[in-house]
Protein backbone atom coordinates (compact mmCIF):
# COMPACT_ATOMS: atom_id res chain seq x y z
CA UNK A 1 0.00 0.00 0.00
CA UNK A 2 1.23 3.12 -0.76
CA UNK A 3 0.38 5.44 2.45
CA UNK A 4 0.74 9.03 0.71
CA UNK A 5 -2.49 8.03 -1.91
CA UNK A 6 -5.70 9.49 -0.67
CA UNK A 7 -8.89 9.17 -1.85
CA UNK A 8 -11.81 11.22 -0.41
CA UNK A 9 -15.04 11.66 -1.06
CA UNK A 10 -17.55 14.75 0.42
CA UNK A 11 -21.46 14.97 -0.41
CA UNK A 12 -22.51 18.70 0.56
CA UNK A 13 -26.27 19.62 0.10
CA UNK A 14 -26.87 22.74 -0.35
CA UNK A 15 -30.25 25.09 -0.80
CA UNK A 16 -29.01 27.11 -3.91
CA UNK A 17 -30.32 25.53 -7.53
CA UNK A 18 -27.47 23.61 -9.31
CA UNK A 19 -26.55 25.99 -11.36
CA UNK A 20 -25.83 28.86 -8.67
CA UNK A 21 -24.02 26.52 -7.11
CA UNK A 22 -22.05 25.21 -10.80
CA UNK A 23 -21.50 28.94 -11.34
CA UNK A 24 -19.78 29.63 -7.88
CA UNK A 25 -18.01 26.70 -7.70
CA UNK A 26 -15.88 27.25 -11.13
CA UNK A 27 -14.68 30.77 -10.12
CA UNK A 28 -11.49 29.21 -8.40
CA UNK A 29 -10.04 32.72 -7.63
CA UNK A 30 -13.06 33.28 -5.54
CA UNK A 31 -12.93 30.16 -3.29
CA UNK A 32 -10.67 32.44 -0.93
CA UNK A 33 -13.83 34.38 -0.29
CA UNK A 34 -15.74 31.63 1.46
CA UNK A 35 -13.53 28.75 2.08
CA UNK A 36 -11.08 29.65 4.64
CA UNK A 37 -8.60 26.70 3.92
CA UNK A 38 -8.37 27.83 0.64
CA UNK A 39 -5.81 31.06 0.93
CA UNK A 40 -4.76 32.12 -2.43
CA UNK A 41 -5.34 31.00 -5.69
CA UNK A 42 -3.65 32.94 -8.27
CA UNK A 43 -4.25 32.36 -12.18
CA UNK A 44 -2.42 31.37 -14.74
CA UNK A 45 -4.57 31.50 -17.56
CA UNK A 46 -8.11 30.52 -18.60
CA UNK A 47 -7.78 27.24 -17.26
CA UNK A 48 -5.13 27.16 -15.03
CA UNK A 49 -4.10 28.42 -11.52
CA UNK A 50 -2.08 28.13 -8.60
CA UNK A 51 -3.58 27.23 -4.86
CA UNK A 52 -1.97 27.53 -1.93
CA UNK A 53 -4.20 25.41 1.30
CA UNK A 54 -3.43 24.93 5.16
CA UNK A 55 -6.05 23.85 7.09
CA UNK A 56 -5.55 22.92 10.64
CA UNK A 57 -1.98 21.21 10.57
CA UNK A 58 0.88 24.00 10.13
CA UNK A 59 1.89 23.22 6.62
CA UNK A 60 0.84 24.40 3.41
CA UNK A 61 -0.10 22.78 0.33
CA UNK A 62 0.74 24.42 -3.10
CA UNK A 63 -0.05 22.61 -6.14
CA UNK A 64 -1.01 23.98 -9.98
CA UNK A 65 -4.93 23.05 -10.77
CA UNK A 66 -5.40 22.59 -14.48
CA UNK A 67 -9.14 22.16 -15.88
CA UNK A 68 -9.78 19.14 -17.21
CA UNK A 69 -13.35 18.97 -17.51
CA UNK A 70 -16.26 21.93 -17.70
CA UNK A 71 -19.44 20.46 -18.52
CA UNK A 72 -22.60 22.76 -16.85
CA UNK A 73 -25.46 20.41 -18.69
CA UNK A 74 -24.06 17.51 -16.42
CA UNK A 75 -22.73 20.05 -14.09
CA UNK A 76 -19.33 18.57 -13.86
CA UNK A 77 -16.03 20.68 -13.20
CA UNK A 78 -12.64 18.67 -13.12
CA UNK A 79 -9.12 19.49 -12.28
CA UNK A 80 -5.65 17.86 -12.57
CA UNK A 81 -3.43 18.63 -9.64
CA UNK A 82 0.37 18.72 -9.88
CA UNK A 83 3.11 19.99 -7.13
CA UNK A 84 2.35 19.19 -3.91
CA UNK A 85 -0.27 17.23 -4.75
CA UNK A 86 -0.94 15.23 -7.91
CA UNK A 87 -3.94 14.03 -8.95
CA UNK A 88 -7.08 15.18 -10.22
CA UNK A 89 -10.68 16.64 -8.20
CA UNK A 90 -14.29 16.62 -9.46
CA UNK A 91 -17.60 18.49 -8.60
CA UNK A 92 -20.42 16.76 -9.99
CA UNK A 93 -23.76 18.71 -8.59
CA UNK A 94 -27.06 17.18 -9.08
CA UNK A 95 -30.40 18.28 -8.01
CA UNK A 96 -31.96 17.66 -4.88
CA UNK A 97 -35.45 18.68 -4.49
CA UNK A 98 -34.91 22.73 -5.05
CA UNK A 99 -31.65 22.76 -4.07
CA UNK A 100 -28.23 20.84 -5.43
CA UNK A 101 -26.16 17.94 -4.05
CA UNK A 102 -22.78 18.96 -4.66
CA UNK A 103 -20.44 15.39 -5.32
CA UNK A 104 -16.64 16.06 -4.66
CA UNK A 105 -14.12 13.21 -5.08
CA UNK A 106 -10.27 13.68 -5.14
CA UNK A 107 -7.81 11.13 -5.58
CA UNK A 108 -3.83 12.10 -5.00
CA UNK A 109 -0.56 11.29 -4.52
CA UNK A 110 1.23 13.77 -1.57
CA UNK A 111 4.56 14.59 -2.78
CA UNK A 112 5.29 17.11 -0.09
CA UNK A 113 8.30 15.38 1.68
CA UNK A 114 7.17 16.42 5.37
CA UNK A 115 3.95 14.68 4.77
CA UNK A 116 5.69 11.30 2.83
CA UNK A 117 8.27 11.28 5.82
CA UNK A 118 5.29 11.00 8.26
CA UNK A 119 2.35 9.17 6.00
CA UNK A 120 2.35 5.80 8.16
CA UNK A 121 1.92 7.86 11.85
CA UNK A 122 0.51 10.91 10.38
CA UNK A 123 -2.16 9.47 7.87
CA UNK A 124 -5.08 9.10 10.54
CA UNK A 125 -3.99 12.63 11.56
CA UNK A 126 -4.14 14.05 7.95
CA UNK A 127 -7.33 12.22 6.62
CA UNK A 128 -9.04 14.14 9.69
CA UNK A 129 -7.33 17.56 8.73
CA UNK A 130 -9.33 16.87 5.24
CA UNK A 131 -12.34 16.23 6.77
CA UNK A 132 -12.38 19.73 9.02
CA UNK A 133 -11.36 21.50 5.60
CA UNK A 134 -14.39 19.89 3.76
CA UNK A 135 -16.74 20.40 7.00
CA UNK A 136 -15.77 24.48 7.04
CA UNK A 137 -16.15 24.32 2.77
CA UNK A 138 -19.27 23.48 3.11
CA UNK A 139 -20.48 25.88 5.73
CA UNK A 140 -18.62 28.88 3.68
CA UNK A 141 -20.05 28.19 0.37
CA UNK A 142 -23.58 27.34 1.95
CA UNK A 143 -23.40 30.85 3.85
CA UNK A 144 -21.63 32.57 0.44
CA UNK A 145 -24.64 31.52 -1.29
CA UNK A 146 -26.88 32.46 0.52
CA UNK A 147 -25.54 36.28 0.96
CA UNK A 148 -25.46 36.72 -3.01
Amino acid sequence: MDWSHYRFRSLWRLTAPPAVVYETLERAEDYPRWWPQIREVTRLDDSAGIIRIRSVLPYDLRFTARETRRDPGAGVLEIAMTGDLDGWARWTLTADGTGTLARYEQVVDVNKPLLRRFAVPGRPVFRANHRIMMRSGRRGLAAYLEAV
